[in-house]
C-alpha cells in the first residue's frame, strides 16, 4: 500500500478539492503535492465517506474511458 507524505489538514483538503475537480489531473496533484495517483486514491479513500469515494472513482473511471487525457 503506498504511503503518502505527511500532509497538513489544509494540504489534505486542497488535494481532495483538486481530486474532486474534473479539471485537475493526477499529474497536477503529483507535481504540487508529490502524491502518485495511487497515493491520491488512498488519501481519498481515507478521507471521504465510502459512498462518496465510490461515486468519485466511478466518475473518474467513466470520464477516463471517454477522454484520452483525464486524470
Amino acid at each position: 500500500m503506498p504511503q503518502s507524505p505527511n500532509l497538513s489538514r489544509a494540504e489534505i483538503s486542497a488535494v481532495i478539492e483538486m481530486a474532486l475537480s474534473d479539471h485537475v489531473s493526477f499529474a497536477d496533484i503529483e507535481a504540487q503535492f508529490g502524491l502518485s495517483d495511487a497515493e491520491t486514491k488512498v488519501l481519498m479513500r481515507n478521507n471521504l465517506k465510502p459512498s462518496s469515494y465510490r461515486t468519485w472513482r466511478k466518475r473518474v473511471r467513466t470520464f477516463g474511458d471517454r477522454r484520452e487525457h483525464y486524470k
